[in-house]
């Protein structure tokens, strides 16, 4: 790609992530760039190092060797205040971790009140904005046991915009749902796709992978074994465990 470095968002450098000495390698030296405005979609087969390095990349895992630059700055440095930069990564996981004692509007409005210090009412504001893009402002009271997973996704995910991330780290937000469920879900991160949010997710959904990612990351065993476009990836695989991971899921 000869796009500017500017454009880079998250520089990834030889990233490692032993266990046991270096008996486990679930991350064995990936080096990548993530571009502004990219969707960024990792597949691969289970225990191959995809969650491993999604977290990695706010530190949710601390990576045994390497460095990963997030915006100009090392992450990965002692120096550098981790939970200060997390605000600008947006991360949504299986389960949906919400605060089951708050309703569903304070659940979104506190960690903007808390950290961004904007006033209650203009954290409801942009609470019932949000809401009201994925079809969910009749909810705002309600308490998260009187939702859906798919609901509870949905919310778990605007509630992650709240901070006005600079990306959104998606960690299989899918595979916990009913399928009924899971195109609801998708919906609204096809959306952000559409309005240009730098994404990262890793998915077992094919389908959303070939529609909305700007490149495709296959892993087996803590390496990346091939990338490119869907196109390519899923029309041309040019690996042979890439072809035989695709003859299974599609």
């Amino acid at each position: 790609m000869s796009a500017d470095s500017n454009d880079i968002l998250i520089s990834v450098k030889d990233l490692k992530k032993y266990y046991n000495g270096e008996a486990i390698k679930a991350l064995d030296g990936i080096t990548d760039d993530i571009r502004r405005g990219e969707v960024v979609v990792i597949i691969g087969p289970s225990g191959s190092g995809k969650s491993t390095y999604l977290r990695s990349l706010n530190l949710l895992e601390r990576p045994t060797d390497g460095t990963i630059t997030f915006d100009g700055i090392d992450i990965t440095s002692p120096k550098t205040d981790i939970n200060n930069l997390r605000q600008k990564m947006g991360m949504v996981f299986q389960h949906f971790n919400l605060f089951p004692h708050l309703t569903i509007m304070r659940n979104m409005t506190l960690a903007p009140m808390k950290l961004l210090g904007l006033s209650g009412e203009e954290a409801e504001k942009r609470a019932m904005e949000l809401l009201t893009k994925v079809n969910l402002q009749d909810r705002a009271q309600s308490y998260p046991s009187q939702l859906s997973g798919g609901q509870k996704q949905r919310i778990a995910i605007v509630r992650a915009l709240m901070m006005q991330p600079e990306v959104m780290l998606f960690d299989e937000p899918t595979s916990a749902l009913d399928p009924e469920m899971v195109g609801e879900v998708l919906e609204v991160m096809k959306q952000l796709a559409t309005d240009g949010m730098t994404m990262v997710c890793v998915t077992h959904e094919m389908g959303f992978a070939k529609e909305v990612a700007s490149r495709v990351i296959f892993m087996d065993s803590g390496t990346v074994i091939e990338q490119n476009t869907p196109a390519e990836i899923f029309s041309n695989p040019k690996n042979e465990r890439l072809r035989s991971f695709l003859l299974k899921v599609l």
